[in-house]
């Protein structure tokens, strides 16, 4: 059975979270996982730049065969959508950082496929659409198969993994 590649993305300006999930024969498992703080003292759109830059490596990195590694074709991009604020400001830094990544992802020949509200991942991956960050974090972990004191560095890895288990969840890709 082939092996497919899942890219799951929780985008902020702050620290925007990207995670990787592999489905072989029903069973998710989980590639890999990194965040990029982005500093508040620099100009927002400096802060675009780094987040695109970030991504263009690591979708680089992970998503296409260098010479010597085999890895899996990219099925799918997930993002995770953003509620629409009253504060315009926030909206736009969202949607700044969403805009950063579809360029990086364009680069490397991927795009969305689908964007998945945050009580929607809540609900299919914890059971609960109002599911803190802690427990989210915890059915990733059972989910993949990890050990219970398995460490995200930040909640943006854990939840664009939670991300990602939720559109394979939803499209009935995965057993869990």
């Amino acid at each position: 059975m082939e092996t497919l590649r899942y890219i799951g993305l929780d985008l902020s300006i702050t620290s925007p979270g990207f995670a990787i999930i592999d489905v072989k024969s029903r069973k998710p498992t989980l590639i890999a996982h990194t965040h990029y703080k982005t500093e508040s003292a620099d100009a927002q759109t400096l802060r675009y730049e780094l987040i695109e830059s970030f991504a263009l490596v690591w979708l680089r990195d992970n998503s296409r065969k260098p010479s010597g590694r085999s890895v899996p074709p990219v099925a799918a991009v997930i993002r995770e959508i953003w509620p629409p604020s009253r504060n315009f400001e926030q909206n736009d830094k969202i949607h700044g950082a969403w805009s950063a990544v579809d360029r990086a992802l364009s680069r490397v020949g991927l795009s969305v496929v689908a964007n998945i509200a945050p009580t929607s991942v809540k609900k299919a991956v914890a059971g609960s659409g109002k599911a803190e960050k802690t427990e989210l974090a915890a059915a990733v972990r059972r989910s993949c198969g990890l050990p219970a004191d398995y460490a995200f560095a930040t909640d943006d890895e854990s939840d664009a993994a939670a991300v990602c288990l939720a559109y394979l969840i939803a499209e009935n890709l995965i057993d869990i």
